[in-house]
């Protein structure tokens, strides 16, 4: 009878770096951004001659229905009395923080010509300047941006600390964006005497149809509602051939129906994520976490499928066992390659508003961690899935061995394409696409990765899609537990004539109860009673 094949992967041990991604998943859900940039504390960092608050950064969408804004809502800045008191000490001065919304075009549109010592543009006012007449020292040198397309921008706030006072409060106001752009909000002031903390929160809105969403994140909402009618209709399929031919399905089959429920989650997650973001303006964390984890796992299920698949477990040997250490080795690889994607996904999108709200240090490690991750698992599955063809070769499997060039074809494109779309990434990101005019294509990004995984899983699908012949893909009783030493089926010779079942495939053995031996195969059916050796 034929035997179906069993998968025993050993469960990896909890790892100290899988309680540390786990601590730091809850930590940043703590930590919520949005739209609705709030602030709460932060402080100002040193930027050549001056000291600069970062108060956002994004794309916004104008419409000629002018309902495009950045609207300034209870800004405020405190300073501590030791500050205060080092102001009067100083002659009673008055201390002035200065918001600054600008375009991307209109960046030079702040400070002066000359350079600091660290070779960055000045944005006080120099003592130098000050002696040309450009400007008053000690304030921020602005003008108006050359030509007239871009209307009155920058837009200029301006708030004070009175001799003794603690608090400095912006006036509530709205900016209307009436061409759209990539614009970007920076607190400055020139006082190194001075340590203050934000309060407060502005808020950046897109034309109708986008809503709050940031403007290189707004197309994706329709890209991820496109994406869940593509994976309801591969499940429809899927589902369909797995009712259909249920009694025939494999195990890695079921695999596969796991990595397909794992992509609806996930792209009807971020779509949820979105479209709550669209509405209210604040990015829910918990919409946001779980869609991240489960494309952490979609994507390491699939890497773990398709290395058991490419090492011919349930096609040419029955179990994963091999002694313990090839089930121990995928295993940690995989549970690595969750942590860092995990880690990678959570730090990129919960709490994540802003083109450059995470940190690039930390970014950098997880992306170069998941990549030479990536890069081991691609080795190894293209390693093993040449052993495998060699090996079904060898026993002469000629349907198998077809079904796994077709795999390999299929993964060889995949990777090329990924590699390409890399070399586009890097590049893209390197030159500053993000606050250039390019900002609105950056959604292709994110989106060409998920359709070059959902094209992968189209052709796993496909070729694995469950049939009445699946039982032919799956191990059968010529499979041994070598762990890839060719086993022939000499122990058999009394079954097998050296003519019609050299090129077998498949092969089923019966014993009736009038002792005549049925031997079935994808090339026939023979019967062998006493002496006597035909096919029927």
């Amino acid at each position: 009878m034929v035997a179906r094949s069993s998968l025993s992967m050993p469960m990896p041990a909890s790892s100290p770096v899988v309680i540390v991604v786990a601590a730091l998943c809850c930590a940043l859900l703590l930590c919520v951004d949005a739209s609705v940039h709030d602030y709460t504390g932060e402080r100002f960092a040193a930027f050549g001659n001056a000291f600069v608050l970062n108060g956002g950064s994004e794309g916004v969408y104008a419409s000629p229905a002018a309902d495009s804004f950045i609207r300034f809502e209870k800004v405020a800045f405190k300073r501590t009395p030791e500050s205060a008191a080092a102001a009067e000490e100083d002659g009673s001065r008055t201390a002035t923080i200065t918001a600054v919304v600008s375009e991307a075009a209109d960046r030079d549109a702040v400070g002066g010509s000359d350079v600091t010592a660290t070779g960055v543009r000045a944005l006080c006012c120099t003592p130098d300047m000050a002696s040309r007449g450009a400007c008053t020292e000690g304030s921020l040198v602005h003008r108006a941006p050359n030509g007239t397309a871009s209307g009155s921008w920058p837009k200029v706030l301006s708030a004070s600390f009175l001799p003794g006072a603690l608090e400095a409060v912006f006036p509530d106001e709205t900016f209307a964006v009436a061409r759209t752009g990539m614009y970007s909000l920076r607190f400055v002031h020139c006082d190194a005497s001075l340590d203050v903390a934000a309060e407060g929160k502005t808020i950046w809105k897109n034309s109708r149809g986008y809503g709050y969403l940031p403007g290189r994140m707004a197309p994706l909402l329709a890209f991820y509602g496109v994406m869940s009618l593509a994976f309801a209709a591969l499940a429809a399929f899927w589902f369909l051939r797995y009712t259909r031919f249920w009694r025939e399905v494999a195990p890695l089959q079921n695999v596969v129906t796991v990595v397909i429920a794992l992509g609806m989650v996930e792209v009807t997650t971020w779509y949820l994520d979105l479209a709550e973001f669209s509405e209210s303006g604040v990015r829910p964390a918990g919409t946001t976490f779980w869609a991240a984890t489960a494309g952490a796992v979609r994507r390491t299920v699939s890497r773990v499928l398709v290395l058991l698949v490419a090492m011919g477990y349930g096609v040419v040997r029955p179990t994963f066992s091999g002694g313990g250490s090839v089930g121990a080795r995928v295993a940690a690889l995989g549970a690595a390659f969750f942590a860092a994607s995990e880690a990678l996904e959570v730090g990129d999108h919960v709490g994540a508003v802003s083109d450059h709200d995470h940190s690039r240090t930390r970014r950098l490690f997880l992306v170069l961690t998941v990549a030479a991750l990536d890069a081991a698992f691609i080795c190894w599955i293209f390693a093993a899935l040449s052993r495998t063809i060699g090996r079904l070769k060898a026993r002469r499997m000629a349907a198998k061995v077809e079904m796994y060039r077709r795999l390999a074809t299929s993964l060889t494109i995949g990777v090329a394409v990924s590699l390409g779309w890399i070399t586009f990434e890097v590049h893209f990101k390197s030159t500053d696409g993000y606050h250039s005019e390019r900002w609105r294509v950056a959604w292709v990004i994110p989106a060409v990765w998920q359709l070059i995984s959902f094209a992968l899983l189209c052709a796993i699908c496909l070729v694995w899609a469950p049939s009445h012949d699946s039982t032919r893909f799956a191990c059968s009783d010529e499979c041994g537990d070598d762990d890839g030493e060719d086993v022939e089926d000499g122990a058999r010779p009394v079954m097998i004539r050296a003519g019609p079942l050299s090129y077998v495939d498949n092969w089923a053995c019966y014993v009736t109860q009038d002792a005549k031996i049925i031997l079935r195969t994808d090339s026939g059916v023979y019967a062998k009673a006493g002496e006597e050796d035909k096919r029927v």
